[in-house]
This record gives structure tokens, sequence and C-alpha cells, in this order.
């Protein structure tokens, strides 16, 4: 039995690492802009992030425009335009249609199609633009970075475009970007853990050409995303910028650091808040019968699981306009209906572990978890990692997945009847079943993608229904604050289209 007072300690120390968890990686995201400076535009529509060195000027500097990947943003891509910056030249970011801070969809999303890349090509025209109308830059010296389907898109513009200096495609998905006979300037960075796919792409796109013109950069131990944080992508980026001065090492993690630590400290912080909430002496358990077998929850999750990804599958998911999340969305409200239902079949008078409290109250104590939620979520991941700021049709998706993901979570509550692994393991099957759901294509293969921020975010809501339980919480609060950590960086990250 723990010492009386025991738990307020702890409580308080772990409320004090968690400040400064936060506190330093609010200093690191300080640090990662020091002596930049940054201007956001937005122009015909695309939201352009243009960075620069303070106080330089002078001769005129090369410019480095840079374009993210499928399902990432201008922020994702922010540390190497750091590097570049730090480096002398002048660095653009958009954000392609459908992503980030672009409310426009994005035509075809996921899909390679002549919309796609035309709708692709128009971006690239407007930050290139941007990047040949700033006074002290070059014109002459122009470098086109890109991520996966930037890659794909930076790499036809130059084949279009002879008067690019040099393109640099990491993570290039197909080889057949590059033409037999091009004689542009090209570097291939690929991530040494990268799907075989876009390591026989980059050896392929890296051979032929004129001597010295083709070169493959390789990043051990990366993979499609770590890719663009290694040291070896900063350096190849760099080399290719044409008559540029020296400057620091690159230091590609200091800002996913930041909102890493940001991160971390505000999902810590909500044990202290959830205990000063929900504080002082429960009343007593509701009534009902005793609990079902503990295995009785897995006999029921398997098949209404599975049953979710048969319905889902042909279901036209992408009449909603998020590219992949509304396949998620729609699996999970199936999957969320089946078990409430098998719940009643089978126990139909009795709720899960978990205390009723005044409604006055607990409805506060909901609001304020719920905003917590949302800063916890939301802040760090957009400050360190990617755009998370609601944008056009998001603010309507936004609550439509959130309604989706507290089908799936309620049920899980009930079927588990609050007994925080199994409710866990549920959240472990969905992510199994989504994305072998994927491999055998009953779901759009670029879910895949989704599926390791999928179960990072149910990892994530589990531990915090579990702080949760163990303070005496109303059974439904953990599934509602939950939907929100599940439902916002869908919502806000995944393409619109």
């Amino acid at each position: 039995m723990p010492a009386p007072g025991s738990a307020p300690r702890r409580l308080l120390v772990l409320g004090a690492f968690a400040l400064l968890a936060a506190v330093l990686g609010t200093l690191l995201l300080v640090r990662a802009d020091a002596g930049l400076n940054t201007r956001r535009a937005t122009v015909a529509g695309v939201p352009l992030t243009e960075v620069r060195q303070s106080g330089t000027g002078g001769d005129r500097r090369p410019g480095v425009v840079i374009a993210h990947g499928f399902a990432g943003s201008a922020r994702l891509m922010r540390p190497l335009a750091d590097s570049v910056a730090r480096h002398g030249a002048v660095a653009v970011l958009l954000d392609f249609a459908g992503h980030g801070a672009n409310p426009a969809g994005l035509p075809g999303a996921g899909r390679d199609d002549a919309r796609a890349r035309a709708a692709l090509r128009h971006d690239l025209d407007v930050a290139l633009a941007w990047l040949r109308s700033r006074p002290d830059v070059d014109p002459d010296r122009i470098v086109l970075v890109g991520h996966s389907m930037g890659a794909g898109a930076v790499t036809r513009y130059a084949v279009d475009h002879p008067e690019i200096t040099r393109t640099v495609a990491i993570s290039l998905p197909d080889a057949g970007e590059v033409p037999p006979g091009w004689a542009g300037r090209l570097t291939v960075v690929v991530g040494g853990l990268e799907f075989p796919d876009f390591r026989r792409a980059a050896e392929a796109a890296a051979a032929g050409g004129p001597p010295g013109a083709r070169e493959r950069v390789v990043a051990p131990g990366t993979e499609h995303i770590s890719v663009l944080f290694a040291p070896r992508t900063h350096a190849a980026t760099l080399a290719a910028i044409p008559g540029r001065p020296g400057g620091p090492p690159p230091a590609p993690l200091t800002r996913l650091a930041g909102g890493g630590l940001l991160l971390l400290g505000l999902g810590l912080g909500f044990v202290p808040l959830a205990s000063l909430l929900l504080r002082g002496p429960p009343p007593a358990a509701s009534a009902g019968g005793p609990r079902s077998r503990p295995g009785r929850w897995l006999a029921v999750a398997v098949p209404a699981a599975g049953l979710g990804a048969v319905l889902a599958a042909p279901l036209p998911t992408d009449r909603l306009p998020l590219a992949v999340g509304g396949h998620v969305a729609v699996f999970l409200l199936f999957t969320g209906v089946l078990l409430v239902a098998a719940h009643r079949r089978f126990r139909p008078r009795r709720p899960p572990a978990g205390h009723a409290r005044r409604p006055t109250r607990a409805a506060g104590v909901a609001a304020v978890l719920l905003g917590y939620a949302v800063l916890a979520v939301a802040l760090p991941l957009h400050l360190g990692f990617t755009s998370t700021a609601p944008v056009g049709a998001r603010w309507w998706l936004l609550p439509l997945v959130t309604l989706c993901c507290l089908a799936f979570l309620l049920g899980a509550e009930l079927v588990t009847e609050g007994r925080g692994m199994a409710y866990a393991a549920v959240g472990g099957l969905a992510v199994v079943v989504l994305a072998a759901a994927a491999v055998t294509g009953l779901a759009p293969g670029f879910v895949l993608l989704v599926v390791p921020l999928f179960a990072a975010l149910v990892a994530w809501q589990a531990a915090w229904a579990g702080v949760l339980r163990r303070r005496d919480a109303p059974w439904w609060l953990p599934a509602t604050v939950g939907a929100v950590v599940l439902a916002w960086p869908i919502a806000t990250t995944l393409p619109l289209t």
C-alpha cells in the first residue's frame, strides 16, 4: 500500500517533468528559428513560405524550391529549408493543392493521373515565379528539391524546363520520370531502409546522362519519412546549390526534437490535470451484474473489425473529400457500430466500469479535457512536424471523422467493459486489420501510409484512457477524449480531394 501523500508527490514530480519537457521543446523550436527570416504569402491560391538568413544582402543568391510528398506539407519540409537558408540561399516551401494550408482539393489525390500532375505543375509554376521575383535571387541559379510525390513533380518540371540548374529527388517513386537521354543535372536521394521499389527507382534514375550529371545518394538507416531528417540528405541538398557560401553543419533534428519534447510534455501533463479535475471521493459505482469472461471481447472484436473492413471496401469512400482518411473513418464507424451491437446483444443492461458524476460537473470536466486534448495534439505537431490547422473542407470533415472515431472507441469501451489492456488490444486489432485490408486490396494501398500514424495515435489515446479510468472518470469520457486524439491528425493532415 503506498504511503500517505505519495500519490500527490508523484503527480507533482510528473507535472514538473512535463513542464520541463514542454519548456525545453519550446526553447528548441525557438532555436530552430534563430537567425532566419520567415515570410508567408498566398499567391494564386498557393500558400508559400520563404525562408532566408537574417541580415544578408549584397550579391544575388541561389534560390531553392522545396516540394513535399503525398500527405506532407511545407512544415514537414521546413528543416531542409532551414539548412538551405543557413547556407546563403533563399528557400521557398509550398503547400500543394489539398495539403497543409492549401484549401483547394487535389484532383485524383493518391492516383498518378493527368489532373493531379497538372495541379502539381501549376503550384510549382507559382512557387518558381515567386522565387524568381525576389530582388536578391539569381534567376539563373534555381534548384528544385522534392520528396516522394514532390520528387516526381520536380523531376518532371525540370525535364520540361532546362533552365533549372539542378534537381534533388528524395525518395523518387518512379524512374520513368527521367526520360532516356535527358541531360539535366539530377541528385537522387534514397533511404537505406526504404521499400525495394524506391531503391531500384533511385538506381535506375541515377544511371545515364552526361558524365557527372547524375548522382545517387543513400541515407543509411532511414526509411521513407526519416530520410528527410538525415544529415546525408541535407548534405546532398546543400551540395546541389551552385555558388553557395559556407555555413554551419546541418541540424535537421532541432525542430523535430523541439516538437517531440513539447508533445511529450503536453502528453504527460494530462495526468496531473485529470487528477486535479477528477479528484475527490467518487460516488458509488453503477449497478450491474458480474462482468463477462475476460476473453469474450476477443470473440466479438475480431469478427467486428473484419466485417467492418469488408463492409467499407465496396463503398465509395473516396466521395468524402479526404484521401485515405475517408476510408479509415468509415472502417472505424462500421467496426464501432458492430461492437456496440454485439455488446447490446450479450450484455444489454450493463455499462462498463466507471462512475457517474453530476452531469454539470462531468460536462465541465469533459470540456476542459477535450480542449486540452486539442492543444496537446495540434500544437506540437503543427510547430514541429506538419500542418494540423483546419482549412477549407477540413472544418466540417473534422467533426465527421471525430464521430466515426468516437463510435469505434465507445464500442471498444463497451465490449471490454473498461479493461485497459483489452481496450488497447481492440485498437491494436483495428490497426492490424486496416493494414491487412490495404495489402489485400480491400482498402486503398495508400492506407499503408496512415498505419504507422494510426498505430501511434491508438497507443496514445489508450494510455490517456487508462489514466481516466484509474481516476473513476465517467465511462464515456475516455472514448470522447480519445476520439479527438485519433481524429484531429487524420482530418487535418491527409490530403483534400
